[in-house]
């Protein structure tokens, strides 16, 4: 993870600490650090920072986000060539694990904005462990999701019946009603 992303990343968990319901803007986090720390750091900085205009900071910088974060300064530089973070998963508790890893795949799905806001809505939810144990219990429940779906999104309905009168029945389709024929068939043993 490059320094930026763990800025953004950051950012987002300290909106989520302070209730707001999103990251917390680059503006409000020099106000707060102005407010509670009594030093100060401009907005344009962080912007390069984030946005890797400048990919390293001065270290007075990293020992004042360090403090403002409530992080070790060592955690805000790039991670090394072929660092993973599941190597230290055993630091962090589930909860953790799962925010990051969504918020991660948020900025691997930038391309399509609808499910990078929702992995990022599941990394803001207080129990993201119960959220996805609860989307896989509707997925193993025979129907229950098209129902879901067509009652909470129905232009989604729409337009899946049309592609796929457009293309025929394709792999996922499927495998979804042989799931569903499978685990109906063992409901009724």
């Amino acid at each position: 993870m490059k320094l930026g992303e763990k800025i953004r990343y950051l950012r987002e968990v300290e909106g989520s600490l302070r209730d707001l319901g999103r990251p917390m803007t680059q503006q409000e986090m020099v106000k707060a650090v102005r407010q509670e720390l009594r030093k100060s750091i401009s907005q344009s900085y962080l912007s390069q920072i984030e946005n890797g205009a400048r990919p390293h900071m001065t270290q007075s910088s990293r020992a004042l986000l360090a403090k403002f974060f409530k992080v070790h300064p060592g955690f805000l530089v790039d991670d090394p060539e072929g660092y993973h973070t599941e190597l230290t998963s055993d630091l962090r508790t589930t909860e953790g694990q799962l925010d990051v890893w969504l918020l991660q795949g948020s900025e691997k799905f930038v391309g399509d904005p609808e499910v990078s806001e929702v992995l990022i809505k599941a990394a803001r939810e207080k129990d993201t462990r119960r959220s996805l144990l609860l989307l896989g219990a509707i997925l193993d429940t025979p129907g229950l999701a098209e129902r879901l779906l067509e009652a909470l999104r129905p232009e989604l309905v729409a337009n899946g019946n049309r592609e796929r009168r457009n293309h025929g029945s394709d792999k996922h389709h499927r495998d979804y009603q042989s799931r569903a024929s499978s685990a109906e068939g063992r409901r009724i043993r």
